[in-house]
């Protein structure tokens, strides 16, 4: 159960994003319940519920039960006079959790896979490299990413991986593809420019794979921004922000000028905490290859993403039609490690050969 801390003050309704009601409405709310019933008692989506409750310092997923107390909070911030709801002679309980075998008993929350896209020079490598502190803006030729990229992130001691696709229109199936490994697409779009072709097939790409979408509106620091104009833009193609009523996250960010980076970071993990993502650390590793080549020194190299379990040095792999022993084992920034767990992207040494991209990797048990 997560308590609300004490020196919490209650928010007004002014507070929270949605629009107050000029007369409290009556409401009653049991003792303890879940963040899913609250959102259903008010009839107010859990991402709403969510973020308020982040402002009342209360840190809680969908599934995750909370008090009275901090649900009254939450429902005084949207216009209601909670009461407390009488016991009833059977206790409410807590949603069950599905029945996962044995094979699932070690899981445990993983980082999100976030996939950036958007049309070229709408500015998705600045605003990794924003997020990152780091310049791989210098190391693109042309102002075009020239390979799949993963980098990882630490935000309040909580991990995002983030992948860097490619948004030339020759590359539509490598971001077709990437979509398809990810957990949460970060649509970037110019608030200069406005939706483009490419910002259509990112959408579509994203809808297909079955992924939630947090846009993020790019160059605000220009004078021609006009955010306006992009969001009647990403109504039009479908996609609703949250505040012309829709539930389609949307963030004003710069990453010229690192504006919007913090916000952006905490709706990521926001939509993540609703995705309830998992893995099991103790199993046998399996991941995705995200890009593979052959180094004069290393030999034959594979950047993977491991999706579940954790993959170790030493450890025998098959990749596609390719296989070895891990030797060596590289993080997103160069450094020997010896594990990779879940959601975490390495580079892997000791392949026989060069694995295609989107090649399955297994650890073989001989």
């Amino acid at each position: 159960m997560v308590s609300k801390p004490d020196n919490v003050v209650q928010p007004k309704a002014k507070d929270a994003e949605s629009t107050p009601v000029t007369e409290a409405r009556s409401i009653e709310i049991p003792t303890s319940l879940t963040v899913r019933q609250l959102a259903d008692l008010l009839k107010i989506s859990a991402v709403e519920i969510i973020k308020q409750l982040m402002r009342n310092g209360i840190m809680a997923n969908i599934n995750q039960v909370i008090n009275y107390e901090a649900a009254s909070g939450v429902a005084k911030a949207f216009g209601y006079e909670p009461k407390v709801k009488p016991t009833p002679k059977k206790q409410v309980t807590v949603i069950a959790k599905k029945h996962l075998g044995k094979e699932a008993v070690n899981l445990q929350p993983r980082a999100p896979v976030v996939t950036v896209m958007g049309h070229v020079d709408h500015g998705k490598t600045r605003l990794l490299d924003a997020i990152r502190q780091t310049n791989v803006v210098a190391t693109e030729a042309g102002g075009m990413t020239q390979h799949i990229g993963a980098y990882q992130v630490d935000y309040k001691g909580q991990k995002i991986t983030f992948l860097d696709t490619p948004g030339h229109e020759a590359f539509t199936a490598m971001r077709a593809h990437g979509a398809q490994i990810t957990d949460i697409t970060v649509l970037v779009v110019a608030a200069d420019d406005g939706v483009m072709p490419q910002t259509l097939e990112a959408i579509s790409h994203a809808r297909a794979a079955g992924v939630p979408i947090v846009v993020g509106i790019n160059k605000i620091d220009k004078a021609e921004a006009n955010p306006d104009r992009v969001k009647q833009q990403l109504a039009d193609a479908g996609l609703i922000c949250e505040d012309w009523g829709g539930d389609t996250v949307c963030v004003q960010v710069s990453a010229k000028e690192k504006r919007g980076i913090a916000d952006l970071l905490e709706n990521i993990l926001v939509v993540a905490e609703l995705e309830e993502l998992k893995a099991d650390p103790t199993r046998h590793a399996s991941g995705v290859v995200i890009e593979a080549k052959l180094d004069k020194s290393k030999g034959s190299t594979a950047t993977v993403l491991i999706n579940n379990g954790t993959l170790k040095i030493g450890d025998t792999v098959v990749v596609g039609t390719t296989w070895g022993r891990v030797r060596a084992m590289l993080n997103d920034k160069g450094a020997p490690v010896r594990k990779a767990e879940p959601a975490t992207p390495t580079e892997i040494l000791g392949l026989n050969a060069v694995p295609q991209v989107g090649d399955l990797l297994t650890v073989a048990t001989n």
